[in-house]
């Protein structure tokens, strides 16, 4: 069915599009042309894969194939003097001009093109679009420690961050409960380490090959999203640990590695060149938070004790400091940007790394002292950013905020403007923020029709959030323009939460 009731006009001009995130500048005739009259694409080599994404959808449309040209209706190219992820795109009834600073600002030209063929019955609009992005990063968060979803559940969540233009993956492969990530130096990471989850500690093994990471990584650059990985430290090492119990700070299990061991530190240097082998992308993240749920342990701990001694350290906070700045030059001799939560700023040890991502809401002094220290910040606040709350008043398993807060998705779509419409002058400046992200930490995230619930749709308030200007938000507007994406995650079999009427797919229980 042809979609139309979202477009608003202006005289005889259309102002909007069916397609999320909403662009920056739309002006349409309100005209169509079908995806039949466009089956020929010309494009340069850098631009292959992009044309053929394109072509595929417009075969998919046409029901007929659609063919590479040396002049074709569909015209692709790179424009040097356009922004990285800036597009533009020009509709007409004979031809299709879509140019980009970049690869990627085309790729993202293609997603726009195909959201428009899917809302309209197989036909793009008429008219231009001039689009770009509010932010660099766009990121979303899936915690598989706790528990494991698997190769094809991340290839889909890949498919669909891609089809709204999210372009970070954060991939939480350590933690407590499971180590995910086979590293060949270390074999009992995964032989021990990798064997329980957050509601079973005998779940059996589960675990990414290094083969199967290389594979989704570059999966995901295929769709322009990089993969950032994390391995926590020094705390949230339990698995590591019971691998290997003579890195831990007390018995086998030890929530924290020991600072006080030299072996910690070679076995980290280890673990993180093989990890850096396996991401290109520049970013690493190191996690160093929640430190003090095992920290209270060292006071006690004779190589830890020794440390103190040895480096004049005052108290456990500095062993905390201490430990990394013995990481962060390992970080930084493997080519690769040092991130961590922003727990690290309480440890009064100057700057340690590039990159805070900001989770606690009720600590904005962090994002302040973040931004004043230099760091680049990514906002993933709690509230409303965590994806493992519960989205609705009926829904009773997940979590919630003191006084029962949850996380419904308009409060997605808002961040963060409040935030930072609410800075005054003399506090520090925005420059430093380098985008938002969405956490899906999975203790209470256990089958894939709860991953889906708690996904979808907030992962598309969170796209328009992340790429659309606060002035062309319209969550009215939004919500219409979620019925085409209501009709594929049908097709797909995804169990999202459907706010349109809440009582349609049942919250699946942890």
């Amino acid at each position: 069915m042809l979609i139309m009731a979202a477009l608003t006009s202006c005289g005889s001009r259309v102002t909007t599009v069916m397609v999320i995130p909403e662009p920056a500048s739309v002006s349409l005739s309100g005209k169509t042309v079908a995806a039949d009259a466009l089956l020929s694409i010309s494009a340069p080599s850098d631009l292959a894969l992009e044309a053929q994404v394109l072509a595929d959808g417009l075969s998919r449309e046409a029901g007929m194939e659609c063919r590479m040209a040396s002049r074709g209706r569909v015209r692709l190219s790179i424009d040097g003097s356009m922004g990285e992820e800036e597009y533009g795109l020009k509709v007409s009834r004979h031809s299709v001009v879509l140019r980009g600073g970049s690869a990627k600002a085309v790729y993202y030209g293609v997603q726009t093109m195909l959201q428009e063929l899917r809302s309209y019955d197989g036909c793009l609009m008429c008219g231009t679009i001039k689009d770009s992005p509010r932010y660099a990063w766009r990121g979303f968060m899936v915690d598989e420690s706790r528990h494991f979803f698997g190769e094809e559940k991340i290839r889909q969540t890949l498919d669909m961050m891609a089809s709204c233009k999210l372009n970070r993956f954060h991939w939480h492969l350590t933690d407590a409960p499971g180590w995910r990530i086979e590293i060949k130096s270390h074999p009992e990471l995964t032989s021990i380490g990798s064997i329980g989850c957050h509601t079973d500690p005998e779940a059996p093994s589960a675990f990414y090959t290094q083969e199967q990471i290389r594979d989704i990584v570059a999966y995901a650059a295929e769709r322009h999203i990089d993969v950032v990985p994390e391995i926590d430290m020094p705390g949230h090492a339990s698995s590591a640990t019971r691998a290997y119990p003579e890195l831990a700070a007390g018995d086998a299990g030890s929530f924290t590695y020991n600072p006080g061991k030299p072996e910690v530190y070679s076995f980290l240097r280890d673990v993180l060149s093989e990890v850096a082998g396996l991401f290109p992308y520049e970013y690493l993240h190191i996690g160093g938070d929640e430190v003090f749920m095992g920290s209270g342990k060292w006071a006690e701990d004779p190589y830890i004790k020794a440390l103190m001694e040895r480096e004049d350290i005052a108290d456990i906070k500095g062993v905390e400091a201490y430990f990394l700045r013995q990481i962060a030059p390992v970080v930084d001799s493997l080519g690769r940007k040092m991130t961590a939560w922003d727990d690290i700023l309480e440890l009064g040890s100057g700057k340690c790394g590039e990159t805070l991502t900001w989770w606690r809401q009720e600590r904005p002094d962090h994002l302040y002292q973040g931004l004043r220290d230099g760091y680049e910040l990514i906002l993933c606040p709690r509230l409303p950013l965590y994806f493992d709350f519960v989205q609705d008043e009926t829904h009773t398993s997940g979590r919630r905020w003191k006084g029962g807060v949850f996380c419904p998705m308009d409060s997605v779509y808002v961040f963060p403007d409040r935030i930072l419409d609410a800075w005054g002058d003399a506090e520090a400046s925005q420059d430093g923020i380098l985008g938002i992200q969405a956490n899906l930490w999975s203790e209470v995230v256990r089958t894939m029709e709860r991953y889906d619930f708690m996904t979808y749709p907030r992962i598309f308030a969170l796209a328009e959030a992340a790429w659309t200007s606060a002035d062309n938000k319209d969550f009215e507007s939004f919500s219409k323009r979620l019925e085409p994406i209501y009709e594929l995650m049908d097709e797909l079999g995804i169990f999202y939460c459907d706010y349109r009427d809440i009582s349609k797919h049942p919250e699946p229980k942890i």
